[in-house]
């Protein structure tokens, strides 16, 4: 039995799933706020996502360089930590699900219908500490709870300013990796539109471990910049176990690199642009024992990567993020073949590849209230096989809402969302093979404290 008894990637309802599985809520840290004495504005354009003050703090290790750094300025009784939820309603619709024509007759056939649900509901539960443990020591804890279980979404510890530099800062643990537009800190919380879908896609037939940039990853990383923070760097090493405790999959290592570089425009600010990369390997085949895939055997490592570009771009009261991936796995891991059977790749067979990217705008109307607006698309430029369709894979992806902001102080945050997404995804509809269509529509309080 190979990987594919382990793990199988095909539909677009597994995609899903993988995103409800890793995406965690995007997270701000009020306890920041009440240590130094400063508004949440002063880190957050719109919390949770970060200004380019919040980014250089993060970059610091939640350092502003005074006295105040130190975990012992406080009470003994201080503590910071954050937790966040969003009580809410939503309505979720899909334009083609297959039903039996009969409901409850298996034997009835089936037929494509649409189905829709709506109610009141409540998000998982983020809980979030954060701080200096000494000059210099920074740290992360993130567990999360959801429908009665507890992860934990990171866990690490950081190095500061080794040799009094900033270029040199080594973190280790589990982390997100250092994307300046954020899968951790974005500003939509709906099914459909809560998630950067080229953060996570696997094309149709691929059974690659990994699952995507936008996950939490464990590893170390290397990160420094400018005294400024308009130049920055990073480079990780991580396991190839797509952020999973345990050691499941292989022995082999991943490498992340980030590279972004800001600069000033007159009359506009600070801009800036960055290069990315991911690259990896994945096992196609197992160890068996009994025929069962024995964790962390995993072997017949075949290789994928991810690379792009992004900026961030800001011109008066709006701003811009722009993304560009190009991805391509192996032929063996895109056709879900053991690489010790090369025989059964069908004719044809080649290693998928696609791009993709996304345009999301945010209009501060004012420091309450801000306007979401997102665009985000994937292209398949080559299938594993010519027995798979040359648009499957493909999506498009609509997003638009709001968040006004009636609480925003160094205690606590809340916000009324409302937030529309639509997707299409390109030839799946499970019996007609036509496009599946999938709506979702969210309003509700986020708040953090």
């Amino acid at each position: 039995m190979g990987i594919t008894a382990v793990k199988r990637v095909g539909t677009q309802w597994l995609l899903m799933a993988t995103l409800l599985a890793v995406v965690r809520p995007a997270y701000a840290i009020p306890a920041f706020a009440r240590k130094y004495g400063l508004p949440c504005s002063a880190c957050h354009e719109a919390w949770p996502m970060l200004n380019n003050f919040g980014q250089t703090f993060k970059d610091n290790g939640y350092q502003l360089g005074n006295d105040r750094d130190a975990p012992i300025y406080h009470e003994p009784a201080y503590w910071p930590i954050m937790f966040r939820v969003t009580p809410q309603w939503h309505r979720e619709s899909n334009d083609r699900v297959a039903v039996d024509k009969i409901p409850g007759s298996a034997s009835s056939g089936l037929v494509e219908s649409g189905t829709a649900k709506s109610g009141f509901d409540v998000s998982s539960i983020d809980i979030v500490t954060a701080g200096t443990l000494s000059k210099n020591i920074s740290f992360f804890v993130q567990p999360f709870i959801n429908s009665g279980s507890t992860s934990i979404a990171q866990t690490w510890v950081r190095l500061d300013n080794l040799a009094g530099s900033p270029w040199l800062n080594l973190k280790m643990g589990k982390f997100e990796l250092d994307e300046p537009i954020s899968q951790e800190r974005t500003l939509t919380l709906n099914n459909t539109g809560g998630t950067y879908y080229n953060y996570f896609f696997t094309p149709p037939g691929d059974n690659n471990f990994f699952t995507g940039i936008g996950g939490t990853q464990l590893g170390v990383e290397l990160l420094g910049h400018s005294d400024n923070d308009y130049t920055r760097y990073s480079v990780a090493v991580l396991s190839s176990n797509n952020g999973q405790t345990g050691l499941p999959s292989n022995q082999t290592y991943d490498v992340y690199t980030n590279f972004t570089q800001g600069f000033e425009v007159p009359a506009l600010g600070l801009q800036r642009v960055g290069l990315y990369g991911y690259f990896g390997e994945s096992p196609t085949y197992f160890q068996t024992s009994g025929g069962n895939p024995i964790p962390g055997t995993g072997t017949g490592n075949r290789s994928f990567y991810r690379a792009g570009a992004y900026g961030l771009w800001y011109v008066g009261k709006f701003d811009f993020s722009t993304f560009y991936m190009h991805g391509q796995d192996n032929v063996f891991l895109g056709n879900s073949v053991p690489s010790n059977q090369p025989s059964k790749l069908p004719a044809g067979a080649v290693g998928p590849a696609w791009n993709g990217g996304f345009v999301e705008g945010h209009y501060d109307y004012n420091p309450r209230l801000i306007l979401i607006g997102r665009y985000e698309l994937i292209r398949m430029s080559r299938e594993a096989n010519p027995s798979i369709r040359s648009n499957s894979g493909n999506l498009d992806t609509w997003t638009v809402g709001y968040r006004w902001y009636p609480i925003m102080n160094p205690r606590a945050g809340l916000a009324w969302v409302q937030e529309y997404s639509r997707i299409v995804n390109a030839g799946t509809a499970p019996l007609s093979g036509k496009d599946d269509i999938s709506n979702s529509f969210l309003m509700g309080l986020d708040f953090d404290f």
